[in-house]
């Protein structure tokens, strides 16, 4: 489409973290017009004034008012709220949709490659595992942060069939991922030199990451016992995801060399990685090992880029024709 302006966008919920985060990334996209930025507690007020990272970017203003003469429509709201907006909204059907809560996305009863719901049809936004698809859809749900460094490190696998044994995961996660309104586990006296688990075994993003990788192999999965953790820390999210297997190392790394070769923001690491390597940007990083009869591979990406507003512009530009990495050529802070 060439670097002139295509694409006019709508964000709603622009007043939260992911919000904010895709106002940043939007900004500065090539192909991109932001339209107008949709929030009831901060209608009229500058998106600068809450978004203080903005201040010099932009003088846009926060409105209450939905403008439909847009191409593509971000829902950076709640979980439940989403839904409800897409039911109590005229949002003309030509509209893209682009959900990043977890009202539209696969769940543990779905037997198709997309959910039906509020009269459109949603397909599920992990552009590694169907990047085909998603150029076709009028509607993406985004997938959860958690479920997208679980899935990463697992496709390979599933694509094989070789997820027969039983998986462990273990994963933790910066502040930002429990949103922005305060609650006591966020609070940062709280939160500092601390560490706690939470959900152990039951963790909301367990639906979607069996259904994808029932998706790609036929038989179903044993059994994923997936124990989160709070971090210390602001933004990011580690994982260790091991099982046994026959696999060698070497074996492992040139399958997963091979089914990331074309997808631009999965990288294999050679050497054990640290979570500052993806934070800010839309990488997702791996480190493959064998320990005993364990393969063990750790993943990570940061929860609010790749794990939610960097994914749903990835699919945007998938949707639009863009180039897949479009307004993504991201920098980790490193220190």
């Amino acid at each position: 489409m060439g670097s002139e302006v295509k694409v006019k966008a709508g964000i709603v919920g622009g007043a939260g973290y992911t919000g904010g985060e895709l106002l940043r990334l939007l900004l500065h996209h090539p192909n991109v017009a932001i339209a107008f930025v949709h929030s009831n507690s901060q209608a009229g007020k500058p998106v600068y004034a809450v978004h203080q990272d903005l201040l010099g970017d932009t003088e846009l203003t926060f409105t209450n008012v939905l403008q439909p003469d847009v191409d593509v429509l971000f829902l950076c709201v709640g979980h439940g709220e989403a839904r409800r907006f897409v039911e109590t909204n005229s949002i003309p059907q030509h509209v893209k949709l682009i959900d990043l809560s977890q009202d539209f996305r696969w769940n543990e009863t779905t037997t198709e490659a997309s959910v039906t719901a509020a009269g459109r049809t949603f397909i599920y936004g992990l552009p590694e595992l169907q990047r085909e698809t998603i150029r076709e859809a009028q509607n993406i749900a985004n997938p959860g942060c958690f479920a997208t460094a679980i899935q990463l490190a697992l496709l390979p696998l599933a694509a094989e069939g070789l997820l027969t044994e039983e998986l462990h995961v273990s994963g933790i996660t910066g502040s930002t991922g429990a949103g922005q309104s305060l609650s006591p586990t966020s609070h940062y006296s709280w939160r500092s030199s601390n560490i706690s688990n939470y959900k152990v075994l039951h963790h909301q993003h367990l639906r979607e990451i069996g259904r994808s990788l029932h998706h790609l192999q036929d038989h179903e999965i044993r059994g994923i016992n997936f124990v989160p953790y709070r971090g210390p820390f602001t933004r990011g999210i580690l994982c260790t995801s091991y099982m046994r297997s026959s696999l060698s190392q070497t074996d492992a790394t040139a399958l997963y060399k091979a089914y990331y070769a074309p997808h631009p923001f999965v990288t294999i690491s050679a050497a054990t990685p640290d979570l500052k390597q993806v934070v800010n940007t839309n990488k997702c990083l791996l480190y493959i090992e064998q320990q005993g009869e364990h393969l063990v591979v750790t993943s990570m990406i940061d929860n609010l880029v790749k794990g939610a507003s960097g994914q749903a512009v990835q699919n945007m530009n998938l949707m639009f024709g863009l180039d897949e990495r479009a307004g993504l050529h991201l920098k980790a802070s490193a220190f």
